[in-house]
Order: C-alpha cells, then sequence, then structure tokens
C-alpha cells in the first residue's frame, strides 16, 4: 500500500513567531537575556491583537502577508493604541525580523517587508560630559543617600557597569593583575565575561564602602536609586534627563572620545557584538575640534 503524505500545515504569522521565541529562550544566559525574550513576547502579544482588532482576524498564512501589512501594523500602534515612537520602532523591527528569518529559512518564496522603513524619531540617550562629570563629583552632599547614589553612579561612569552589575558586584570580583586592580566578572544581561581595569576614583569609592559585606555597595534596589538620581542631578544644577544608564553611556562617550579603540571598550562593556558598541559612538563638538587641530598640524599648505 502508498503511504499517504500527510499535509504540511501552511506557517502563519503567529505560529513563526512562536518557532523564533523558542529559538530565542534557549539562548537566554548564552547570547541574549530574559528581558529581550520578554519584549519580543509583547511585540507578538501587539501583533495578536492588531490581527483580532483591525483585521478581524485571529491569524494570516505568512503566503498571505503583503507590504501594507506592517504599515498598518505600524499605524494601528500609533494611533489606535497610542504608544510611543520608540516602542512602535522596536515592534515593527521584531516583526520584520521574524518575517525575514522566515523567508531565509523557506517559509516565504519573497519578503514582503524587505523595504519597510519606520524612522525611530526618539530623543538620543543621554550623557555626562567630562565637565558635568567633574561637578558631580566635586559636589558635597549633606544626605547621606544622595551622597551614596552620586558615588554609584560615578563608579560606574568610570567602569562601565550597568547597574545590575553593581548590584551584583562582589569583593571576590575584584582582582590584583600587574600590581592593580581589576574588575572581572561576567554580565548579569548576557552573562559574558568583562574586565575594567580600576581606575583611582572608583577604587576610592569602592575602599569607602568595604564594610558592606559580601557585595560591593550591600543591597541597592533599582527603583529606589532611579528615583534618587534624579534628586542628585537636580540638586548639583544638572538639567538633563539623567538615568543610572546614562552613567554606563557617560564611560562609553569618554573612552571614546579620549582615543580608547572600540573593540577594546567593546570588551570592557561585556558585548557579545561590536555594532553593540558602536551606538555608544557618539562625536562630541570637543572631539571634532581636538580631530581639526590635528589634522591642521600635519598639512604642510
Amino acid at each position: 500500500m502508498k503511504k499517504i503524505k500527510e499535509k504540511k500545515s501552511r506557517p502563519t504569522l503567529l505560529s513563526v513567531y512562536e518557532e523564533d521565541l523558542r529559538s530565542l529562550e534557549s539562548r537566554i544566559g548564552k547570547d541574549r537575556s530574559a528581558s529581550t525574550w520578554k519584549a519580543m513576547q509583547q511585540g507578538k502579544n501587539y501583533v495578536e491583537k492588531c490581527l483580532r482588532e483591525h483585521f478581524n482576524m485571529e491569524d494570516i498564512a505568512m503566503k498571505e502577508l503583503t507590504p501594507q501589512f506592517i504599515h498598518d501594523f505600524s499605524v494601528y500602534l500609533s494611533v489606535e493604541r497610542g504608544l510611543r515612537a520608540g516602542t512602535v520602532w522596536l515592534a515593527c523591527q521584531q516583526l520584520k525580523g521574524v518575517v525575514t528569518r522566515a523567508y531565509q529559512r523557506g517559509a516565504l518564496t519573497w519578503n514582503p517587508f524587505a523595504r519597510f522603513r519606520f524612522t525611530k524619531n526618539i530623543r538620543p540617550r543621554e550623557y555626562l560630559t567630562e565637565n558635568e562629570l567633574k561637578l558631580l563629583m566635586n559636589h558635597e552632599f549633606e544626605d547621606k543617600a544622595l551622597a551614596f547614589t552620586r558615588d554609584v553612579f560615578v563608579f560606574s561612569a568610570f567602569t562601565g557597569l550597568a547597574f545590575i552589575d553593581m548590584k551584583e558586584l562582589k569583593h571576590e570580583h575584584i582582582l590584583d593583575f600587574n600590581g592593580c586592580k581589576w574588575i572581572v566578572s561576567k554580565r548579569h544581561k548576557t552573562n559574558t565575561l568583562y574586565q575594567v581595569k580600576l581606575l583611582d576614583t572608583p577604587y576610592q569609592i569602592l575602599s569607602k564602602y568595604r564594610h558592606h559585606g559580601e557585595y560591593v555597595f550591600g543591597h541597592m534596589e533599582y527603583c529606589t536609586m532611579a528615583k534618587r538620581i534624579h534628586r542628585v542631578m537636580k540638586e548639583v544644577g544638572i538639567r538633563k534627563r539623567i538615568s543610572f544608564h546614562c552613567a554606563r553611556h557617560t564611560f562609553a562617550v569618554l573612552a571614546l572620545n579620549k582615543g580608547m579603540p572600540i573593540e577594546s571598550l567593546s570588551r570592557m562593556l561585556g558585548h557579545t557584538n561590536i555594532t553593540t558598541t558602536q551606538i555608544y559612538a557618539k562625536i562630541t563638538l570637543q572631539k571634532l575640534d581636538e580631530d581639526m587641530d590635528r589634522f591642521a598640524e600635519r598639512l604642510d599648505i
């Protein structure tokens, strides 16, 4: 008897999304974080709601996707749900990525979203200039909680550590190498190794909090510290919208502007891909001025 061939079920958008989510979940703790998976799960939720509320559908076959679909999806998120431009951009990028990977696997004969572009149009990340960082460091705080918050922020600005990595920083992570102190640990987000040499300022801060026990900075809660950092900046007179992540950004920008190779910076930040580091590569007027001066000095005309 001839075997009856089973019909392969046609891939749908939500089934392909689920396949990508499973793949991403298997990489958590290796080269992806749980927060990345959650963000993609939220993106899938937006697609489900758009299908039901805008298209009156439970799902859609991959071969039925058209370039208009992702355009309508972006309009739905912006107009009907009132989401911010950055959130809409991320959801569209995720959707485009899911469909592109399905096309590469052969689930589609063409990529309907290949030409789609959505402008992010969100505020650039803030960072402190060298003068602002000096102002912050030299300020005398009467409130000890604000002084501690400032110290943690400055520590990050001189090491590039994310808040969660400072929270989990233990004294055992501080090692001696060639007569200097180094932080050697793994990033919480990606589980990748990072190595940072302690300069004088972060070393002094480190020495200040030796009494806290196993963890260098003791017990810290992000929400509490996030509220305090706004008070810190207000007291110092810095009017930028500064969060704790801005300290990490400050470190990266200052390092690049002072001539640190981006490969070294990427290693210190614990990035798995150097393209991630390139988002920090802001060029300031000061750097442009210095580069032009060096260029002028080398001209022989």
